[in-house]
């Protein structure tokens, strides 16, 4: 009888570590995209010249590190383009500034539902609060949300966009697929944005697809800004999209997923001062013909 407690004991604690394991773990994501694929959708015009310089595909990896109380998002490698070019040409610089999500490091934790957003400026790292929402404003800024220099930004091209922000579709299917082994839902976020093409008034729509699951008991997306439920697994988009990999079911220190104790927090309108301020400065700086000492920046 003793034998026979014993051993139930261990199917108990085997059962009970299985359990725990699967709170916790990692996830592989890769994002591709299209760069002039990218462009065209923003409205961005491209010369032949531009087209032929730029790589057809740029790649990056990323890690989901997640626990039962907290989670990190951030880049696991340098990225890689099929020109096999420097670390800041194009394509590269379309991945780490036009991703919209993927370009920074994120910091989730469950129990009140914060999301932040890390950046390394002038050797201060900044966290700056994000959501999780459907958010397709141009160009968005730090975590969500369009911003004045976005707008003119996305207006600098032959699409001339409208003033006025766009109407949004959140449209749910039935269909559903197995990714990674988990049962996921598709949804699909459209937008709708009027605009000017050749003096020609049209509405410009672009449709994004998340494929997302409810398996793994939270929340979360690649990108904060195309959110609706569940750990999104999968964004189909126009230009490329990222999806998931791998998964493995493992032990997660509280270190690698806690937001670092050194980040400064600071609202998204605070750090959109500062980078203006910055851009203000290197501007004088290259007016004067480069003189004095340059500032230095880190984005990771």
């Amino acid at each position: 009888m003793k034998k026979l407690f014993i051993a139930l004991l261990g199917v108990v604690a085997i059962t009970f570590n299985v359990h725990a394991q699967k709170k916790s773990g990692a996830i592989q994501y890769e994002t591709q995209i299209d760069p002039a694929a990218m462009a065209a959708a923003s409205g961005f015009p491209l010369s032949d010249e531009m087209k032929a310089r730029m790589p057809k595909s740029v790649k990056a990896n990323y890690e989901l590190l997640f626990n039962a109380t907290n989670a990190s998002y951030m880049p696991v490698e340098e990225n890689e383009d099929s020109n096999g070019g420097g670390r800041m040409n194009m394509g590269r610089m379309m991945m780490r500034f036009g991703g919209g999500g993927g370009n920074r490091d994120y910091y989730y934790s469950f129990v009140d539902q914060k999301v932040f957003g890390t950046v390394d400026l002038n050797d201060t790292t900044f966290a700056i609060p994000a959501k999780l929402t459907v958010d397709v404003s141009p160009v968005g800024g730090f975590g969500g949300g369009g911003n004045r220099q976005g707008n003119e930004n996305a207006n600098s091209g032959v699409v001339q966009f409208l003033p006025g922000p766009p109407t949004v579709e959140i449209i749910k299917s039935d269909e559903t697929k197995k990714i990674l082994n988990f049962n996921c839902n598709k949804v699909t976020i459209k937008s709708t944005r009027k605009a000017k093409i050749l003096d020609m008034e049209k509405d410009v729509i672009d449709e994004t697809v998340l494929w997302y699951t409810n398996d793994l008991g939270f929340n979360f997306s690649p990108n904060p800004n195309m959110w609706t439920e569940g750990v999104v697994l999968a964004i189909e988009n126009k230009g490329g999209g990222t999806a998931a990999k791998s998964i493995e079911f493992r032990g997660v220190s509280n270190k690698d997923v806690n937001l670092p104790k050194k980040a400064v927090v600071i609202t998204p309108e605070q750090y959109q001062q500062k980078m203006e301020a910055m851009m203000k400065r290197m501007r004088n700086n290259n007016s004067r013909g480069g003189q004095g000492a340059p500032n230095r920046m880190i984005i990771n």
